[in-house]
C-alpha cells in the first residue's frame, strides 16, 4: 500500500453503511427529523429555564447546559452526515475531520462528566434536603458546570492532537464520521501512545464518573427506602427518574458498543448503534425530561398563558 504523510492528505472519504446504499435516503429523511427536533426540543428546555424564575436552580442550569451539549454534539456531525446520506462523494476534508473528531468528542466526554455532576446534585437535594441551598449555591454550580467543559475539552484537544500528527496509509475511513478509532485505523505509525492516553481519559470520563454515579444513587435509595411516607417516597423518586433514564441510555450504548464481543459481521451493527448514540439519545433527552417533570409542565403553561395575555 503507497504511504501517505500527514501533509498529503488532504480529504478524507467517508463509506459508513456503504453496503447498504438502498437505506440511505430513509436514514437522510430520519437524521433530518431528529436533527430538527434536538435543535427545537433543547433549544425549548434552554428556552423555558432562562424565562421562568422558578426554574432557576442548580439542576435546571446543569439541565440546561445538557441541552445546551447535545446541541453543540449533533451538530459537530450530524448536518454534514444528512448531506453524505444523498451524496455520491462522501467526503470531509482534513480540517474539518480533525474539528468533527475535537467537537464531538468533547461534547461526549462533557456530557459523561455532566452527567455525574447532576447525580451529585440529587443526591444533595434528597439526602441532604435542608443543607441544599446552602450546598449547591450558584458559585459552586458554575464551577463544576466549567470544571465539566474544561475536563472534556482538554482530554478532547489531547486525544485529537495526538490523532491527528499521525502518517496515514490511506483516507478511507470505514465508518459514518470521523470517529477516532476509525481514523486510528488508517494509521502508518505506532499508536501505541494513542491507546494508552485513550485508556486513561476513559478512566477519568467514563469509569469514574459512572463509580460515582453509582455510589450517589445508593445512598439515595438508601435516604428514599428510609422515608415513611408513600407519596414522599414517590416524590423523591419522581426528582431522579428522568436522570437515572438517560444515564441508562447514554451508558448503556456506550458499554454495548465498546464491550460487546467484537465479529466480522458487526461492523455495521456497530455503525446503527453509534447512529443511535449520536441522534436518538440527544433527541430523546428533552422528551424526558419535559414528559416526566411537573415544573418543565409548569413553565411551560405559565408561559403559555403570558404570551396569549400579551395577545389579547
Amino acid at each position: 500500500m503507497e504511504r501517505h504523510n500527514k501533509t498529503s492528505i488532504t480529504i478524507f472519504f467517508l463509506h459508513g453503511l456503504a453496503g447498504y446504499p438502498i437505506f440511505h435516503f430513509i436514514f437522510f429523511l430520519l437524521c433530518l427529523v431528529m436533527y430538527i427536533i434536538i435543535l427545537l426540543g433543547n433549544s425549548f428546555l434552554i428556552t423555558i429555564s432562562v424565562l421562568d424564575s422558578h426554574l432557576h436552580t442548580p439542576m435546571y442550569f446543569f439541565l440546561g447546559n445538557l441541552s445546551f451539549l447535545d446541541i453543540c454534539y449533533t451538530s459537530a456531525s450530524v448536518p454534514l452526515l444528512i448531506v453524505n446520506f444523498l451524496s455520491e462523494k462522501k467526503s470531509i476534508s482534513f480540517v474539518g475531520c480533525g474539528l468533527q473528531m475535537f467537537f464531538s468528542f468533547a461534547m461526549g466526554s462533557t456530557e459523561c462528566v455532566l452527567l455525574a455532576v447532576m447525580a451529585y446534585d440529587r443526591y444533595v437535594a434528597i439526602c441532604k434536603p435542608l443543607r441544599y441551598p446552602i450546598i449547591m449555591n450558584k458559585e459552586l454550580s458554575v464551577t463544576l458546570v466549567t470544571s465539566c467543559w474544561m475536563a472534556g475539552g482538554l482530554t478532547s484537544v489531547i486525544q485529537t492532537t495526538l490523532t491527528m500528527r499521525l502518517s496515514f496509509c490511506g483516507n478511507i475511513i470505514d465508518y459514518l464520521t470521523c470517529e477516532i478509532l476509525a481514523v486510528l485505523k488508517l494509521a502508518c505509525e505506532d499508536i501505541s501512545l494513542n491507546v494508552m492516553v485513550m485508556m486513561i481519559s476513559n478512566i477519568f470520563i467514563i469509569v469514574i464518573p459512572v463509580v460515582f454515579i453509582f455510589i450517589s444513587y445508593f445512598f439515595i435509595l438508601f435516604t428514599i427506602l428510609r422515608i415513611n411516607s408513600v407519596e414522599g417516597k414517590k416524590k423523591a423518586f419522581s426528582t431522579c427518574s428522568s436522570h437515572v433514564t438517560v444515564v441508562i441510555m447514554l451508558y448503556g450504548t456506550i458499554l454495548f458498543m465498546y464491550m460487546k464481543p467484537k465479529s466480522k459481521d458487526s461492523h455495521a451493527t456497530d455503525e446503527l448503534i453509534a447512529l443511535f448514540y449520536a441522534v436518538v439519545i440527544p433527541m430523546m433527552n428533552p422528551i424526558i425530561y419535559s414528559l416526566r417533570n411537573k415544573d418543565v409542565k409548569a413553565a411551560v403553561i405559565k408561559l403559555s398563558k403570558n404570551i396569549l395575555s400579551q395577545r389579547t
